[in-house]
């Protein structure tokens, strides 16, 4: 972790000696962070405002800019954000929200992308395939304690507790294939 991220830095402290020159690099930062990995908008302006040799004004005049070559597009970021997490590992609506909250995104915008994705990969899907990616690896539940780390493990991938109960009654019933397909 970088110390200098975490320090609160005081608007006293910055200079802007040059502002061409400033703007020059904090553009120059902004493309760099943005190869790196997509960011929100304001993921990339709180990294960009870490470097003293810049000001909130040249920050948002480098983010307006990135906007009309569209580079920087928060809904859109959510959207692929959203079905990319989904298809890496399938996860409950409450899981994927925790995801994304932390993204620094506005809640209605997250809320579209959630509704979105799983209109894209609908959860009963995610879940059949956590439940037999679940059954490869530890088998069917016999006792009932597996069953309830079964059901467990399924919360904790933020599955609703009626979705998980709907789908462990037919795993119980052996109508389940380790395939992840309903016979």
């Amino acid at each position: 972790m970088r110390g200098k991220r975490y320090k609160k830095i005081d608007e006293t402290d910055r200079v802007v000696n040059d502002p061409e020159r400033s703007r020059e690099r904090t553009m120059n930062r902004a493309v760099k962070l943005l190869a790196a990995k997509p960011r929100s908008v304001r993921e990339l302006r709180e990294r960009l405002l870490e470097k003293l040799w810049t000001d909130e004004a040249i920050v948002d005049s480098v983010i307006d800019k990135l906007k009309d070559y569209k580079y920087l597009d928060d809904e859109q970021f959510a959207r692929d954000l959203a079905v990319s997490k989904l298809r890496q590992k399938p996860q409950g609506k409450r899981r994927l929200q925790q995801t994304m909250s932390q993204k620094k995104l506005d809640k209605e915008t997250v809320d579209a992308a959630i509704t979105e994705a799983f209109e894209k990969l609908p959860e009963a899907d995610l879940i059949d395939q956590a439940i037999a990616k679940r059954l490869r690896l530890k088998g069917k539940p016999v006792t009932r304690e597996e069953t309830k780390k079964f059901y467990d493990h399924l919360l904790r991938q933020g599955f609703g507790f009626d979705l998980i109960r709907e789908k462990m009654s037919v795993v119980a019933s052996r109508e389940f294939e380790q395939d992840g397909q309903d016979q």
